[in-house]
């Protein structure tokens, strides 16, 4: 049944330079200099991962035995990166890549305080406006909308209301860019919205509308928590899902991603809305106990 279906991830493919200061941001930085700023940081570790939500979305789905379509834009970089994908089992038919561009970047340096700067580079990334849905020719049962160019959001979204395709709207950290009216614009009619607290509460101050509220928009809302688990709002019920205890904390970067691939292959499977959510929950703590958002794999931990 898994293999017959046709799941679209649509999204950032990026690149993660993930670096660290041993020391404090605030011990580098003088307040009443704050209007002429030059800092340098000198940087004890960098690590650079292969990342962005719909590759990671991808991969993970890849990782539960499903084939999944990656439907976004990466630049003349992506070549090592897309064999892994396919490696994994991802299919990269719809990657498209924009010669004259890099893939889309992040930079990330934390304190000890676990304090984070943080740089993006879009890249490539900027012109998935410029794909559209209707060129892929493999039937689609649902497409995920996660973070990416923005107007590249609002027209899949667009475009699977027209086309008749099942959705699921993950706006995450893309809702900055976006006024309330784009959001809700982009929410109506999927059938599912997720995202974490911050997230959901930013949509609130956006649009007014809480995440209950949101029902009136689409039939289910998912919560994320991070290590709270998560909260479930349907139209029928509600109800708060756990986190599994990892066996070790390795990276919780890429984890909601993962719960994201857990929870949409078990509702497209036929499973009922708390199970999915729980191998949701699964998939996220196989994430956690390796080192980045890819670092796991089929047999990273046994039952």
């Amino acid at each position: 049944m898994i293999g017959r279906m046709a799941i679209v991830a649509t999204g950032s493919i990026a690149f993660d330079h993930i670096m660290t200061f041993r020391d404090h941001f605030k011990n580098h930085i003088l307040p009443e200099k704050v209007h002429m700023i030059s800092v340098s940081f000198l940087l004890d570790s960098l690590d650079r991962r292969r990342g962005g939500c719909a590759a990671n979305i991808s991969y993970n789905l890849a990782l539960l035995g499903h084939r999944p379509l990656l439907f976004g834009t990466a630049g003349r970089d992506f070549g090592e990166y897309r064999a892994s994908l396919d490696k994994a089992g991802v299919d990269t038919t719809y990657a498209a890549v924009i010669e004259e561009e890099l893939t889309a970047s992040a930079f990330i340096t934390t304190d000890l305080a676990d304090n984070q700067i943080i740089g993006f580079y879009p890249g490539a990334m900027g012109h998935a406006h410029n794909l559209s849905l209707e060129d892929v020719r493999s039937p689609i049962d649902v497409v995920v909308i996660s973070p990416n160019d923005p107007p590249a959001m609002l027209k899949y979204a667009d475009e699977c209301r027209r086309l008749g395709h099942a959705f699921i709207f993950d706006p995450g950290q893309s809702i900055p860019a976006f006024s309330g009216d784009d959001l809700t614009g982009a929410a109506r009619g999927a059938n599912l919205v997720i995202g974490n607290d911050y997230e959901l509460e930013l949509v609130r101050s956006k649009t007014g509308m809480s995440p209950g509220d949101l029902l009136e928009l689409t039939p289910l809302v998912v919560q994320t928590l991070g290590e709270k688990g998560s909260h479930l709002i349907a139209r029928e019920r509600e109800f708060a899902v756990p986190a599994i205890k990892p066996r070790r904390i390795a990276d919780p970067t890429g984890a909601g991603d993962a719960f994201r691939a857990g929870l949409l292959l078990a509702l497209q499977a036929g499973v009922e809305i708390e199970t999915a959510a729980k191998v949701g929950t699964l998939a996220a703590t196989y994430c956690v106990e390796a080192s980045g958002p890819q670092g796991h794999s089929a047999r990273s931990r046994r039952m």
